[in-house]
């Protein structure tokens, strides 16, 4: 068996169309907003849980500027058309000093600033300077899936790969693999790709398959 195809890892290039909103419906209309070039506010800050997916999400939307053919910053120590600027909490001074100065320049040039961090602006450990400008644009919590949202979402993307996820799979998924929906959805991506492999349907028994193989 090509141990290839039971290699679970993350897809290459993550895109905001594969993220799923859940209760997050205002904060991806105002990051496609950003996008378009439609939006009023042009600097968010967006916080949440480790494993809530904001990493994911700030790498999807720099991809989706690029794609518009803007020029980004994936550290948020240097000015560009759009900046992102991930895990502030855990920058030193030199990061936050030179973030601090990437902030003003890129909101003077009318650029997008998005910057994630574990809790809100006023609560992370860094610069008073910085916490303040952090605040300035529009603050939003990222809110995880709950279970009937995850399985909602595993449904879907399975119809999107061509088949129906009986509900012992998509609880087995739940409650025996890492719960953050990347992970969750990168695990059915091989569950879809080792059955197209071996031949079988999708089911419990070669779910479990899978990860003692892997």
């Amino acid at each position: 068996m090509q141990q290839l195809l039971l290699d679970i890892r993350p897809p290459a290039r993550p895109e905001l169309a594969r993220f799923v909103a859940g209760r997050n419906v205002e904060l991806m209309a105002q990051l496609q907003a950003m996008v378009d070039g439609t939006a009023l506010e042009r600097m968010v800050y967006v916080w949440g849980a480790p494993g809530s997916g904001k990493s994911y999400l700030l790498t999807a939307w720099a991809h989706a500027c690029q794609a518009r053919g803007m020029t980004v910053d994936f550290s948020g120590q240097e000015a560009a058309q759009a900046v992102i600027a991930d895990q502030v909490e855990s920058w030193d001074a030199a990061q936050q000093h030179a973030g601090f100065a990437a902030f003003n320049r890129v909101r003077e040039a009318g650029g997008l600033w998005l910057a994630a961090g574990n809790v809100a602006p006023a609560e992370l450990p860094v610069m008073p300077e910085l916490q303040t400008r952090l605040g300035w644009g529009l603050v939003f919590q990222l809110h995880g899936l709950d279970d009937a949202e995850k399985r909602a979402a595993l449904a879907q993307h399975a119809e999107t790969l061509g088949f129906r996820l009986d509900a012992q799979v998509a609880d087995y998924l739940l409650s025996h693999t890492a719960r953050d929906m990347q992970s969750l959805l990168t695990v059915l991506e091989a569950l879809d790709r080792f059955s197209l492999e071996t031949r079988r349907a999708i089911t419990l028994p070669l779910l479990r398959q899978l990860l003692r193989t892997c």
